[in-house]
């Protein structure tokens, strides 16, 4: 980890180095300007530096709309700190625009007197119809609140490449790499991380690296020769605990926790899935790792890649598919079939906003009803959830851990948020990670294919094993036998005990995390990607001297027992979810109470000061 003083810049007498405890940076522009790419970038360096670091990129719902319009702004949002931080912040104190479009979809979200990076050359006449301006926005009084930085950045950057033999078309796109140079600069960020990105990412283009490097110091020196700025911002490291971090996404850390479940287990991994947005970097970065052993497929469809997973956890393997909520909608005859044949799978579903195709790159987490009931029959199964980026590796784990242990397939509900967003994440000890006991069916005497163990588990029978031939399908099982049986009372018998199984799962989970007292005025209840804010909202609310107190909830289905008892030791239990009310009603129907509901269906997360503001009113009551 870089010390942020072991690097040197020329900063003019003139310029104020001010030392800040947080900032928050909003790149955007048209999703080929290399946002994504610069706020990525700016991350490492932070992370690098020692910050703790929260991320949240915001893509365009659209693959490529046309340049220049509202629906093609591309965005990505950072906050950087000296301490530990949950979200990627609120209003911005930074916000670089690279259009009119990107101006106008973002300028509402930057504090008064913030700092306005606009290219100038982009905000002509033709580029600000585009973006439904009509007068030019550096001409009016619509940014006097600000502190506007208006650059020549295109003409700028054509001008620092004029050397390098490539085409103008070309030259243009190294912009980003300015712009991210001139915010180096404010911020007193070393450029070598960046630099040493760059050469490994164009190794096989050599004009593009230098083209890239080229622009990064030209706007870094560009920032220093025409001072455009009058102070220069510092960000201490913060006090993380001791140990080896990096930066993670919420899908590359379900990716590697797939990994390390198969390696605890001591099983090899069969991934079955079908590109979907925002699931589809989970396949396309386990098919990297076929030297530990994972076997990767992709289906032709939903209900095929579901079909060939529940053929893998047959022939005794670990079996994951992954999906989003229209795949979810398309896997949940087959989860039914994995229920009755009593299976163990994981299905990851990394919720977006629905329903149908909705907005396939927005957040939302409106598949929870789904998970619970989206299938025909009398059909349980557990239901998990993630909390932060990090807390899918670990979830995922403990989604297998449950698979195998009850036999039973189990959904892991991630979101569009902690599928893209990134986090410093210590890399764990192996030794310390939870063991996976995988007990296959090797008595042939007395071998009954549903005879139950104490937590209501079936045996796993590897299919060819000589003497533990048994019957499998979707037709009603016989109670031990496992053949088909239509009698009534079976029926009744097994669809209990199926359920049991699950409910059973419940004296098997760790107890309940509550922050704050444990008794008070208002709970906060929330789950998956909406930890960040809630935890925040609720430790600045406890700073304030009010009564509130929060838990988030890993385990759905079934529920961790002290919960009813903690909801009634609160004057008002508020559930917070990006949905319409779907917890919240299940917590009403299971334990009825009075919980009030918290929501948000606009396809971004809640902000801290959103969330401080909806529960004031109970506070106060």
């Amino acid at each position: 980890m870089a010390d942020i003083e072991t690097f040197t810049s020329t900063i003019p007498l003139t310029v104020k180095r001010i030392p800040l405890e947080t900032v928050v940076i909003h790149f955007a522009g048209d999703s080929g300007d290399g946002m994504q790419v610069a706020g990525m970038q700016f991350t490492q360096s932070c992370a690098t530096l020692g910050n703790d670091v929260r991320t949240y990129p915001d893509f365009p719902a659209e693959i490529r709309a046309p340049q220049g319009t509202l629906p093609g702004v591309s965005g990505f949002q950072l906050s950087f700190s000296e301490r530990n931080i949950h979200t990627p912040g609120d209003a911005y104190d930074v916000l670089v625009a690279m259009n009119p479009a990107a101006l106008k979809v973002t300028l509402k979200n930057l504090k008064k007197g913030g700092i306005l990076i606009i290219d100038e050359d982009k905000f002509t006449d033709k580029d600000l119809k585009k973006a439904q301006f009509s007068d030019n926005p550096l001409e009016s009084l619509i940014l006097t609140e600000y502190r506007v930085i208006r650059l020549p950045m295109t003409s700028l950057t054509l001008k620092a490449l004029e050397e390098i033999n490539m085409s103008r078309a070309s030259a243009r796109k190294c912009k980003n790499m300015f712009a991210l140079g001139v915010v180096y600069w404010l911020y007193h960020r070393p450029l070598e991380d960046t630099k040493e990105w760059i050469k490994e990412r164009f190794k096989d283009a050599s004009d593009i690296t230098e083209a890239n490097i080229s622009a990064l110091r030209a706007g870094y020196h560009y920032a220093i020769t025409a001072e455009l700025f009058a102070e220069h911002y510092t960000v201490k490291a913060a006090e993380l605990p001791v140990g080896e971090y990096r930066q993670i996404t919420g899908n590359t850390a379900l990716a590697w926790g797939c990994i390390a479940a198969s390696e605890v287990a001591e099983q090899s991994l069969v991934v079955c899935g079908y590109p979907i947005t925002p699931a589809s970097d989970i396949l396309h970065l386990l098919a990297k790792y076929t030297h530990f052993g994972v076997k990767t497929f992709q289906a032709e469809d939903e209900i095929a890649a579901i079909g060939a997973a529940i053929g893998a956890a047959f022939g005794g393997k670990l079996a994951l598919t992954t999906t989003s909520g229209p795949g979810l909608d398309l896997k949940s005859e087959a989860l039914g079939l994995a229920v009755m044949t009593e299976l163990p799978l994981v299905v990851v579903d990394v919720q977006r906003a629905g329903p149908s195709t909705g907005m396939p790159t927005k957040v939302e987490q409106s598949d929870l009803l789904t998970a619970m009931f989206g299938r025909h029959g009398e059909c349980p199964l557990p239901v998990l959830a993630a909390a932060t980026p990090g807390d899918c590796f670990y979830m995922v784990i403990e989604a297998f851990r449950i698979a195998v242990k009850y036999m039973t397939p189990v959904i892991l509900l991630s979101d569009a948020y902690l599928a893209n967003s990134a986090e410093p994440w210590k890399i764990p000890n192996t030794s310390d990670l939870p063991k996976i006991k995988v007990n296959y069916q090797q008595e042939k005497e007395g071998f009954l294919p549903y005879k139950r163990d104490d937590a209501l588990s079936r045996p796993w029978a590897i299919p060819g094993t000589p003497g533990l031939e048994h019957r499998i399908g979707g037709l009603e099982k016989q109670h031990e036998s496992g053949n088909i049986s239509y009698d009534p009372e079976n029926h009744q018998k097994m669809v209990d005990l199926r359920a049991a199984k699950v409910q059973g799962i419940a004296k098997d989970l760790p107890p309940l995390e509550v922050l704050g007292a444990e008794q008070g005025k208002v709970l906060i209840i929330g789950w998956g990607g909406t930890y960040g804010s809630i935890r925040t909202a609720v430790e600045e609310l406890q700073k304030e001297g009010y009564s509130i107190s929060a838990t988030h909830l890993r385990y759905l289905n079934p529920l961790q027992t002290q919960l009813g008892e903690l909801m009634r030791a609160f004057t008002h239990v508020l559930v917070v979810e990006l949905n319409t009310g779907q917890l919240c009603q299940l917590l009403r129907s299971q334990f009825l109470v009075d919980a009030k509901k918290v929501n948000k269906v606009a396809g971004k997360p809640f902000g801290v000061s959103e969330l401080k503001e909806r529960i004031m009113p109970y506070l106060e009551k």
